[in-house]
């Protein structure tokens, strides 16, 4: 059993991490960091609730760490973490520079520590139906991949952090980690980026909407975007090949779930109907066919359990220090592509 210290009890502690970590055998949620407040201690009554990161880290028997705070406190909770012998997972962003990625990668090495990023959403049930339909050339040559994660808020929210003009502030260092993973996962790194990373809301001071273009050498172009103002949103993914296209429209619904505390009981987490899975289309003669495509049975859980199987030392991790220092690589040059107006390359 390895015992893990949650740090942080926000929206993605409370939501995305501690039920997960709970549901995955062979982890034993042991420790919860929230700095003030009882919500942990009344959702987990049998959890041990501290204050700090220092109480934690004084806890006999805390193997793994998870880091689930704002932004510009990935690095140095991390490096504290790491520092103390405690294997790591940070919530996306990694960090909020290369800089600092760079750093704590360099210390994993030097401790011997599992080092490793959260990219959940390379476990939406959606997303590996995709890759299984890569992976086997149903589309033959993909030249274009869009993937989109849109929202609609168009009011500021009051005393948010990721809306403040802080480092790793902005829907950038949001949602854009998720979307290059998508990418990076399906045809590996581009030749070249260009991003445009601006603010559509009025009065605000951080990055609410974002299009990242990546080109790779066989004439292949991803396109990630996302938008806070986006009332229709547009289709989830969006592949075209030379032998046929996929469009899924719908959100994996894990998110939701989970957010609102209803994970599937007696079904997958990620459980669509079929009039939400996505559309394969394919010529047949002259004219075309589709078919719909079920969405993968996988969740959440998948990325823990690679955790768990990683510390015993049955598998590799799936997402590797050098693989989360692309993802900070690519974040940096979108941000430098949108400053400059300028196409840069990898």
């Amino acid at each position: 059993m390895i015992e893990v210290g949650l740090v942080g009890f926000g929206l993605a502690g409370r939501a995305f991490h501690a039920p997960v970590i709970r549901a995955v055998p062979g982890l034993h949620l042991a420790a919860i960091v929230q700095r003030s407040g009882s919500e942990a201690a009344e959702k987990y009554p049998d959890v041990r609730i501290v204050r700090s990161l220092d109480e934690l880290l004084s806890l006999p028997g805390i193997r793994l760490i998870v880091i689930a705070t704002p932004n510009e406190t990935h690095y140095p909770f991390a490096q504290e973490c790491l520092g103390a012998g405690r294997d790591v997972v940070v919530d996306k962003p990694f960090t909020t520079s290369l800089e600092e990625a760079v750093a704590l990668v360099q210390l994993a090495k030097e401790t011997g520590r599992l080092l490793t990023v959260y990219q959940n959403r390379r476990y939406d049930g959606d997303f590996q139906a995709i890759r299984q339909l890569v992976e086997a050339g149903t589309l033959g040559r993909i030249v274009r991949f869009e993937t989109a994660y849109d929202r609609f808020r168009p009011q500021l929210k009051p005393g948010a952090w990721r809306e403040t003009a802080r480092p790793g502030s902005g829907i950038l260092f949001d949602i854009a980690p998720h979307l290059i993973d998508h990418a990076l996962v399906l045809f590996g790194l581009p030749e070249a980026v260009t991003a445009d990373v601006r603010i559509e809301r009025e009065n605000a001071v951080a990055d609410d909407a974002f299009d990242i273009m990546l080109d790779y050498s066989n004439g292949m172009r991803a396109v990630l975007r996302s938008s806070i103002l986006a009332a229709a949103p547009r289709p989830r993914f969006v592949l075209f090949g030379t032998q046929g296209s996929f469009v899924k429209q719908a959100f994996d619904p894990q998110e939701m779930n989970l957010r609102q505390g209803t994970i599937p009981e007696s079904k997958p987490w990620g459980y669509e109907p079929e009039e939400s899975w996505g559309v394969l289309t394919v010529p047949k003669g002259n004219s075309f066919e589709q078919r719909r495509i079920p969405s993968v049975t996988c969740d959440y859980r998948d990325y823990y359990a690679n955790v768990r199987d990683a510390l015993l030392g049955r598998a590799a991790p799936a997402v590797t220090p050098e693989y989360a220092l692309n993802v900070m690589r690519m974040l940096e040059l979108a941000r430098t592509s949108s400053q400059k107006q300028c196409t840069i390359r990898w």
